[in-house]
């Protein structure tokens, strides 16, 4: 089985294109879903985020994402403990979830996959690009925010020129060209790539 880091700037479409893949037949893990399953059940986690950070963490529908996020941005240390905890208890999940599929091929979908280093544990990598000004008005649209609260968020993740150099396949999503073709020849590269 081949596991393939299906990832890309924010705006990029990779959700789009991991619905096009799942509706192929192929399975598809989201990473970023999963995390925040995680974050609100697993026991470990909320115990170590607790002990951390305090009951409040928690509320009764699940973590105080707005709290953490505090947290987080202030200080590095913070962030650092957070991420080397839950991302091992991700990383078992998706294993897990691997010994479940029977597909030659399975993605995970993830938004900082380089960033995190995390690119290097996949057999191979689907970068998701699309021109910048395309990537902001999908994102000012999906989440009603402005062109700043946009460029703002586009700010913790790694330009598209970072990213490139890295991945196994670069796809392009310019919302123009055709996506099936293209994604059946980057499907027919995994599979006979060793």
């Amino acid at each position: 089985m081949k596991r393939i880091g299906l990832t890309g700037g924010i705006g990029s479409g990779k959700s789009y294109i991991a619905g096009i893949l799942e509706k192929m037949g192929y399975p598809v893990y989201y990473s970023d879903a999963q995390s925040k399953a995680l974050t609100d059940t697993h026991p470990v986690i909320r115990e170590k985020l607790a002990a951390r950070f305090g009951r409040e963490i928690y509320t009764e529908q699940g973590l105080n994402r707005t709290l953490l996020a505090e947290f987080i941005f202030a200080s590095e240390e913070h962030r650092l403990f957070v991420n080397e905890l839950i991302h091992p208890v991700v990383r078992k999940n998706f294993e897990h979830w691997c010994s479940e599929q029977r597909s030659p091929i399975v993605f995970n979908e993830a938004a900082i996959l380089f960033e995190t280093g995390a690119y290097r544990q996949f057999d191979g990598t689907l970068l998701v690009v699309a021109p910048l000004e395309l990537r902001i008005q999908r994102v000012m649209q999906r989440d009603r925010c402005t062109e700043e609260e946009v460029k703002e968020r586009m700010k913790t993740q790694w330009t598209d020129d970072q990213k490139i150099p890295l991945a196994t396949y670069v796809f392009h999503n310019d919302g123009q060209s055709a996506i099936v073709a293209p994604l059946e020849t980057v499907l027919l590269k995994i599979n006979n790539q060793h």
